[in-house]
C-alpha cells in the first residue's frame, strides 16, 4: 500500500482517487473549495437551483464503472435517465429543429427540416461511430506517450485507418463537403465547442463528438449534473479516501526531480505519489515552480471560456426543451472574434439549458431555470464589466425575437460567471474550460501527458491534460492515470 496525495477534486480526482482506493492504496485529497466536483459545482437564488458547469450527460457508463470496480450497485447512489429529446435549434430566419435519441429520427428531421439527403445524414451518423470506435481504442484509452500505444494491434489498426480520421482536414471543411445545406454545416460545426475549439481550425477528426450524443445518448442525472460528484465522493469516502476541504495546495514538494510531497496553507504532507489535477499552467507556475517548466506547453492557445447567466425565468416557455441552441447568423465571424481578436461578436450563438424541464424541484412552480452559456475567449486582461454588459443586452434582445416575447420582464433571479470568476473559483488559466485549444491536427499530442519522467512520482489528471476536458474524458484521463501508475509504482 502507497500513500497517494491528490490536488484538487475534480472529476479526474475523484475517478483517480476511486481506483487508487480499490488498488488498496492510502489516498488523501486536498481541496480549496469546500465541495467536491471542480467545475461541476451548483448555484442556488431565490428558490432555483443550477448546475454551474457542464450540462451534459453523456457516456455515464465511465461513472458507473467506478462504482462497479469498487464492488458496488451504481442505482444505489445515484441514477440517470436517457432524453427522448436531444436538442432544439432555433435559427433567426425562423428554421427549427428538434433532434431525438433514435438516430433515425434525427436523420430523417434533418432531412425534413434542412433537406439534407436522410441516407447521407443516416451514413454519416453511422461513420462517426466507426470513426470512434477506432479512435477511442487508441487515443482514450491509451496514454500518447507510451510506446506501447503506437506498437500494439489497436494501433495498427488507427494507421490503416488513418484516411478516413480526418486529420488533414477541418471539421468545418468536411462537413461542409458532406452537406449541401450551410445550417447542417453549423449544426455539426457546433461539437468543436465541446473541448473549447474552432471548427474552422481543428481537425475535422473532431466530428467523431456528434457520436456521444446521437449513438449513444444525452443522459440527465436525477438531482442534476451536480449528484456525479457526489455520489462518487460518498464512494470515496466509503473506500476510505480522506478529503481536506478548505486547503489549498501552496506547492507540490519535488528532492531530485520526485514528488514527495505537498504543502498547504494548513501544514505539510509526505506521500509517496501525488497526482495533481489542477490546470497545467497555475501548476507549473504556481505549485511546481522549482521544476523546470515546459515552455511549449504551456504557451500553447487556450480553449475557450465562457460567460455563464443563471437566470430564474417567472414562467415556462413550451417551445423550449432541456438543451437548446440559438445559432449566431455568422458563425466563422463568431470564432474569429473569439480565438483571433480575443472578443466577441454581437450575434452569438447561445446555448440555453432548462434543467426544471426533468428536475421540477430546480424550479418554483410555473417558473423555469435558465442555465445560458456563450462561447468567450480566455481571461487575458479583457474589459469583462463591459463585455458582460453588451452580451446580456445582446442576449435579451436575440431571445426575444426568436421566442416573441419579452424575455427581460420575466428575469426575477439572475447570476454570473464569466472567465474572471470560473478562473478564481476553478484555478483554469485564464478561465479556459478545457485547457488547451485544439485549433490544429497536432493538438491531441501537443496535449500535457498523463506522467512525465522529467518528475518521478507524480501522476496528471483532469481537463488540461490528456485526452481532454469534460465529464467523460476527465474520468478517461484519471483511468489512464491509473493505468501507468500501476504500471511504473
Amino acid at each position: 500500500m502507497s500513500k497517494i496525495g491528490i490536488v484538487g477534486s475534480g472529476m479526474g480526482s475523484l475517478g483517480f482517487a476511486i481506483r487508487s482506493a480499490v488498488a488498496g492504496h492510502q489516498v488523501t485529497v486536498f481541496e480549496a473549495n469546500s465541495y467536491p466536483g471542480g467545475k461541476l459545482a451548483q448555484i442556488e437564488t431565490n428558490g432555483f437551483r443550477f448546475d454551474a458547469g457542464p450540462s451534459l450527460f453523456t457516456m455515464p457508463h465511465l461513472v458507473d464503472e467506478l462504482f462497479t470496480l469498487a464492488g458496488k450497485n451504481p442505482r444505489d447512489y445515484f441514477s440517470y435517465e436517457r432524453l427522448p429529446e436531444i436538442c432544439r435549434y432555433f435559427w433567426e430566419d425562423g428554421t427549427r429543429l428538434q433532434t431525438n435519441a433514435a438516430p433515425a429520427e434525427t436523420a430523417a428531421a434533418i432531412a425534413s427540416k434542412l433537406g439534407e439527403s436522410e441516407e447521407n445524414v443516416a451514413r454519416f451518423l453511422r461513420e462517426i461511430g466507426e470513426n470512434y470506435h477506432i479512435i477511442s481504442e487508441l487515443f482514450l484509452d491509451n496514454s500518447l506517450h507510451s510506446l506501447s500505444t503506437w506498437t500494439g494491434p489497436k494501433a495498427l489498426k488507427g494507421y490503416l485507418n488513418i484516411p478516413r480520421l480526418g486529420l488533414f482536414n477541418t471539421m468545418h471543411r468536411a462537413h461542409a463537403k458532406r452537406f449541401k445545406n450551410p445550417k447542417t454545416v453549423q449544426l455539426f460545426d457546433r461539437y468543436a465547442t465541446y473541448n473549447g475549439s474552432d471548427p474552422y481550425q481543428t481537425p475535422a477528426t473532431l466530428s467523431i463528438i456528434p457520436h456521444l450524443e446521437y449513438n449513444i445518448g444525452a443522459f440527465f442525472p436525477k438531482g442534476g449534473i451536480i449528484s456525479i460528484p457526489r455520489s462518487l465522493h460518498r464512494l470515496a469516502e466509503e473506500l476510505g479516501v480522506v478529503f481536506h476541504f478548505n486547503e489549498k495546495v501552496s506547492r507540490i514538494v519535488t528532492k531530485n526531480n520526485t514528488a514527495t510531497g505537498i504543502e498547504t496553507e494548513k501544514g505539510n504532507y509526505t506521500f509517496d505519489y501525488i497526482a495533481c489535477n489542477a490546470d497545467i499552467r497555475p501548476s507549473y507556475t504556481k505549485l511546481l515552480v522549482q521544476e523546470p517548466q515546459p515552455k511549449k506547453l504551456l504557451n500553447q492557445p487556450k480553449s475557450s471560456s465562457g460567460i455563464i447567466f443563471y437566470w430564474g425565468m417567472d414562467r415556462i416557455f413550451d417551445e423550449l426543451g432541456v438543451h437548446n441552441i440559438f445559432f449566431s447568423g455568422d458563425y466563422q465571424g463568431e470564432f474569429k472574434a473569439i480565438f483571433e481578436n480575443q472578443t466577441i461578436n454581437d450575434d452569438p450563438t447561445i446555448y440555453l439549458h432548462i434543467s426544471s424541464k426533468v428536475e421540477k424541484s430546480d424550479a418554483p412552480a410555473g417558473g423555469e431555470n435558465w442555465f445560458i452559456l456563450m462561447n468567450v475567449p480566455a481571461n487575458e486582461g479583457q474589459d469583462w464589466d463591459a463585455l458582460v454588459e453588451k452580451i446580456r443586452k445582446n442576449v435579451i434582445e436575440k431571445l426575444s425575437r426568436n421566442l416573441g416575447v419579452d424575455i427581460e420582464k420575466h428575469i426575477v433571479a439572475e447570476d454570473l460567471l464569466d472567465p474572471r470568476s470560473i478562473e478564481a473559483r476553478t484555478s483554469s488559466a485564464g478561465g479556459a474550460l478545457y485547457g488547451n485549444a485544439s485549433n490544429n491536427r497536432f493538438a491531441a499530442f501537443l496535449r500535457h501527458p498523463n506522467y512525465r519522467k522529467a518528475i518521478k512520482n507524480l501522476y496528471w489528471v483532469g481537463g488540461s491534460v490528456h485526452p481532454g476536458g469534460g465529464i467523460p474524458l476527465c474520468l478517461s484521463s484519471a483511468k489512464i492515470a491509473a493505468k501507468l501508475f500501476a504500471e511504473n509504482a
